[in-house]
């Protein structure tokens, strides 16, 4: 019984002992400028420029953009059956041109209320979408 115990206090000891262990230090103090690998479409479009520049006060301006984007992704998937880069990834003119006419604005209040339905919407979307991704293996 007293093994068991000793055992029990050593393996509770070791998982702390472990986390505390030094991460691997390198003086390596390269940039790596490469893009960003995704699991697919890799040739993805830029986000408009101003998502990156903006005010931390209005980053719920860039969310909702995203939102407002897949969305509207999501609907041409539908549309067409299709789940190609191209498809899953257009251009962000299109979705930018339609957030700042109609929704840029809006009062964060407004904000967080068109992104509630925005992903209401995009949940009932899903399964439809994620079945004819998954098909095309771009999931």
């Amino acid at each position: 019984m007293r093994k068991h115990i000793a055992v029990l206090a050593l393996a509770s000891l070791a998982g702390p002992i472990a986390a505390q262990t030094s991460p691997q230090v390198t003086n390596d103090l390269t940039i790596n400028m490469t893009p960003q690998q995704y699991r697919i479409c890799n040739d993805r479009p830029a986000r408009p420029t101003w998502m990156d520049d903006i005010n931390p006060r209005e980053a719920y301006k860039a969310t909702a953009l995203m939102e407002l984007y897949e969305i509207r992704t999501w609907e041409a998937i539908m549309a067409t059956g299709d789940c190609g880069c191209d498809v899953r990834f257009p251009a962000w003119d299109s979705v930018d041109g339609e957030y700042h006419e109609a929704y840029a604005g809006y009062t964060q209040a407004e904000h967080s209320a068109l992104r509630r339905d925005w992903i209401a919407m995009r949940k009932q979307l899903e399964p439809q979408v994620r079945e004819i991704c998954e098909a095309q293996g771009n999931w």
